[in-house]
């Protein structure tokens, strides 16, 4: 059902989301969920037609002309960020498609169960786990799991939003990632490979290689298909930039769509302010 109070738009109920999912794969078309750090990002990104908006705290740094991995770093609270966004930028714009909140489930300073709380009574329509320690690995990770910093909170995260009747997308790098993620009922698991090539902030030496992104990205279809069957499965990073990117590796997996942060948000506004303002220096201005 759409809004009570306004009519239109925000909050859906898990299960409105998830039949909306459906309704776009019925239509043999791919879920294309997009991350938004800016009102104007998530307004056009309506426009175009995605399925989902996430909004996560790397946003706002990759708008700032930054790398997205900043959002993994202690470079301010990353709930507090998501929730701002959300409230003062991208909810009063977006009029009809379900906007997710990006939670740090392992922020050992919030009430988790109070968080989503908040979350779900801004008008958020369900949660997805960024930042993530998923796309952490080595010693570090060695550490935080150690530390009290646990994955194991995301996958708690994500069974909370389930028992409060939330949608929930989320990041998995590992197949056994995936089982717990869908255990704890994710609508949707996104295999994440890593951050995405290309424009001025992407990686160039440290991507994966195509037959990585293909093999990781089916195991963890697979993976989390073994437990619930009618999970979405969506792909995101490393080599997957461009639209022909994502027909190719939907070809080569069983991937029901595709989440683009960088290379719908960042890509878009690198490319087009690149493009506008040199066709702005061409005018001549003789008399």
């Amino acid at each position: 059902m759409p809004n009570p109070w306004t009519g239109i738009g925000n909050p859906y109920t898990k299960q409105e989301v998830v039949d909306r999912l459906k309704a776009t794969r019925a239509k043999g078309e791919p879920i294309i969920a997009a991350g938004a750090g800016t009102g104007i990002s998530a307004k056009f990104i309506e426009k175009g037609g995605a399925d989902l908006i996430i909004i996560y705290n790397s946003g706002r740094f990759r708008m700032m002309g930054h790398g997205s991995t900043c959002g993994l770093m202690a470079y301010g609270d990353a709930n507090a960020i998501a929730m701002e966004i959300g409230e003062y930028e991208v909810l009063p714009v977006v009029k009809e498609i379900p906007v997710v909140c990006g939670v740090h489930a392992t922020d050992p300073r919030r009430r988790m169960w109070h968080w989503l709380g908040r979350v779900k009574e801004m008008g958020f329509s369900g949660v997805n786990n960024f930042p993530t320690h998923t796309i952490v690995d080595g010693h570090f990770r060695g550490v935080l799991e150690e530390t009290g910093m646990s994955v194991e909170k995301e996958f708690e995260m994500v069974g909370l939003a389930t028992r409060m009747d939330m949608f929930s997308i989320v990041y998995v790098a590992t197949p056994e990632e995936a089982v717990k993620m869908a255990q704890n009922g994710a609508d949707a698991i996104i295999a994440h490979v890593g951050t995405t090539v290309g424009g001025s902030i992407g990686v160039t030496n440290a991507v994966v290689s195509w037959d990585h992104t293909v093999k990781i990205t089916q195991e963890i279809i697979d993976a989390a298909k073994s437990v619930n069957p009618n999970v979405f499965t969506l792909t995101h990073g490393g080599p997957i930039n461009t639209p022909k990117d994502v027909e190719f590796i939907l070809s080569k997996t069983s991937a029901d769509g595709f989440v683009g942060a960088s290379s719908l948000e960042r890509m878009g506004v690198e490319d087009s302010l690149t493009s506008l303002t040199r066709e702005f220096k061409r005018v001549p201005i003789e008399r």
